[in-house]
């Protein structure tokens, strides 16, 4: 797209801009018929050729727009064969100047002038008072305020241009903000829905495939088992509630406590007593921000919800290591599965999810099968000193 391309005009907008160049133009016409003496020669050009010659000139002016220079320096030049057109020239070089083209300007300019001086000798005075500076410096005068408006009209229309360009790049990158905000929204709920729901689902899983594969139960284990799908499904219930209710912003509803570092302990003696063999072992000295002992208790819950899924009946061992101002190390590693059930539907959203989290928290993520066929998941997340970062 040419940037120095003029928007185009409408119908109405064309019309009132060329009535404007011939009403410029008929106050100079009519005063040469009454001041001026007219000949026999001239009289006739005067009354049929000059309103013709402006015609002409006002349907040039169509298309100036068009071709800028082609028009105006035609114009200028027909001006000299009718004192009527000299509103036409003026419109053109206005026209000309707004693209702010300084030796355009300066040679249309050049040529309005000459043409109104060979105009005077089409319609010569009776009478000649010696004022022949006026005759140049009148017209000189005409031409520069001509250029000047011009030019402030192209000024004005570039600084639209850019106004305009400005907004519809905000819109565009506020729209695109907006995109990705919600994207980054639906991630974290798919983050959260999943950390809730996918650790208790799980374990109700493996206590109903228990159920299922082992007939020789005595009916003391079965109670144990099926109050344990009970209350796994209840917690799940309530758990969905309060994300759900945090997630509208219900006014009414308490936001659940947020998992920290300490009730990490809590998450393993709920997996064990789901039938889950699990061994907790824990070197930590301090208490990490909330931040880390968030995405550690999420690191220990999906690796506890993969090991129930994926290897029913093997021991896991968790294992936690750090201290302030070092690293805080999580381990998750399970044995191989002991007992043979058929699969469960995987999403693999849940090691998605934490990858985005502990990559958020600064940390990194490992997680491989071992050489006796189990699995280990580890990660590492960095664990500031609050003592340093108060006198920072």
């Amino acid at each position: 797209m040419n940037r120095d391309a003029a928007p185009r005009l409408g119908w109405w907008q064309q019309t009132w801009r060329l009535g404007a160049a011939a009403a410029v133009g008929i106050p100079l016409w009519l005063s040469i018929g009454v001041v001026r003496g007219q000949t026999g020669e001239t009289s006739s050009w005067f009354v049929i050729g000059d309103p013709l010659v402006a015609l002409g000139c006002l349907t040039a002016l169509v298309w100036r727009r068009r071709f800028p220079l082609a028009v105006a320096m035609t114009v200028a030049i027909a001006s000299t064969a009718s004192a009527l057109a000299s509103g036409a020239a003026i419109l053109a070089l206005v026209s000309l100047s707004t693209r702010r083209r300084p030796v355009e300007c300066g040679v249309v300019g050049l040529a309005f002038v000459t043409a109104s001086q060979f105009a005077g000798e089409l319609y010569p005075t009776r009478d000649s008072p010696d004022s022949w500076w006026l005759e140049i410096v009148f017209p000189v005068l005409v031409a520069g305020i001509a250029v000047a408006v011009g030019m402030a009209i192209g000024a004005r229309r570039v600084e639209v241009r850019s106004l305009r360009d400005r907004a519809e790049s905000a819109e565009r990158e506020q729209t695109a903000r907006a995109a990705q905000a919600r994207a980054l929204e639906r991630n974290r709920i798919a983050r959260e829905m999943h950390d809730v729901l996918a650790h208790r689902i799980s374990l109700v899983a493996m206590q109903a495939g228990v159920l299922d594969h082992r007939s020789g139960l005595s009916a003391e284990e079965n109670r144990v088992l099926i109050r344990g799908i009970a209350d796994g499904s209840h917690q799940a219930l309530e758990e969905l509630r309060d994300v759900l209710g945090v997630l509208r912003a219900d006014p009414d509803r308490l936001e659940p406590p947020q998992p920290s570092l300490e009730r990490i302990p809590g998450l393993v003696d709920d997996a064990r007593t789901s039938g889950l063999d699990v061994t907790l072992t824990t070197t930590v000295t301090g208490t990490p921000s909330d931040v880390v002992g968030r995405t550690c208790y999420r690191i220990v819950q999906e690796g506890l919800t993969n090991a129930a899924k994926h290897a029913p009946g093997a021991h896991v061992r968790v294992t936690l290591d750090g201290t302030a101002g070092d690293t805080l190390s999580v381990s998750v590693r399970n044995s191989p599965a002991t007992t043979a059930i058929a699969p469960p539907p995987a999403s693999g959203f849940g090691l998605l999810g934490l990858t985005e989290r502990i990559t958020l928290a600064g940390g990194k993520l490992d997680h491989h099968p071992t050489p006796d066929h189990g699995y280990v998941l580890t990660a590492r997340l960095p664990w500031p000193n609050p003592t340093h970062e108060k006198g920072v």
